[in-house]
């Protein structure tokens, strides 16, 4: 049987599957800020739910002055470490991304969340308390890029993704499966399986959640009540920058572009 864990508890093997696509992601980033974003020479730059901290050592590899909170301990202590096994610089700490708190009074030029971890605001209230809190530490004319999957609510089949990824002799197998979602209540159910092989040693762990649904629609009217953002640009998972598209239901994976008015 598999061992129920948060797979945020163990952020290597987390970061091993993730990690692939992170100079892809960095890359992606800073055109949409060279598009869309503030002029000007000053980088700061904010990452909520910075996880394992594979984006804000990369960003903060490129040249940016990161700061970034994740609300899961573990994650951010493998984010220290590998900041400090680069030799680089950021400022991170513990926070929510509904109630954050700066360490000190600072304004950003940049901020981004891209792997749908918005979706665990099970609330609106939260949902919108996120934004409107990203929108306030933004300059006027910062961007902030927001990725989520959206849902096809006429689907009822379950959905699967599975990666596999290695290092240093540790191989990861995540399959994720997500069942059909409830509309009324606006949740849809996932699951997540890791089987790790770790040298000589093999074991399953299993990690159950939530998330909150959001179709086009929806997101349009969530984002319609945070006044301080408007929606400038939507883009799906390729990351390609000359390839913008609406925000619709004919793709699932977007990320939205969010600029600070």
């Amino acid at each position: 049987m598999p061992e129920l864990l948060d797979w945020y508890d163990t952020p290597l093997y987390y970061d091993i599957i993730f990690d692939a696509d992170t100079p892809k992601e960095a890359a992606f980033l800073e055109a949409l800020h060279e598009r869309y974003g503030r002029a000007g020479k000053s980088r700061q730059l904010l990452e909520p739910a910075c996880g394992s901290g594979r984006l804000v050592s990369e960003m903060a590899r490129r040249g940016w002055k990161v700061s970034g909170f994740d609300g899961n301990a573990r994650m951010l202590d493998f984010a220290k470490d590998r900041l400090k096994q680069q030799g680089l610089k950021a400022r991170i700490w513990e926070d929510w991304m509904q109630s954050f708190e700066l360490p000190k009074v600072q304004t950003f030029d940049f901020a981004h969340c891209l792997v749908s971890t918005f979706k665990y605001l099970l609330k609106e209230q939260d949902a919108l308390a996120c934004l409107q809190r990203t929108a306030a530490v933004l300059k006027p004319g910062a961007i902030f890029a927001l990725g989520v999957h959206l849902t096809d609510y006429s689907s009822q089949k379950e959905e699967h993704e599975r990666w596999v990824a290695e290092r240093h002799g540790i191989k990861v197998t995540c399959n994720t499966h997500t069942w059909s979602a409830d509309r009324k209540k606006r949740l849809e159910d996932l699951r997540t399986r890791l089987r790790i092989q770790d040298n000589n040693r093999r074991h399953v762990q299993e990690t159950r959640w939530q998330f909150r649904t959001y179709n086009a629609a929806q997101m349009r009217a969530l984002l319609a009540k945070v006044l301080a953002f408007e929606l400038v640009a939507s883009y799906d998972f390729t990351y390609d920058l000359l390839s913008p598209r609406e925000l619709d239901d004919s793709y699932s994976d977007v990320v939205l572009v969010l600029k600070k008015k």
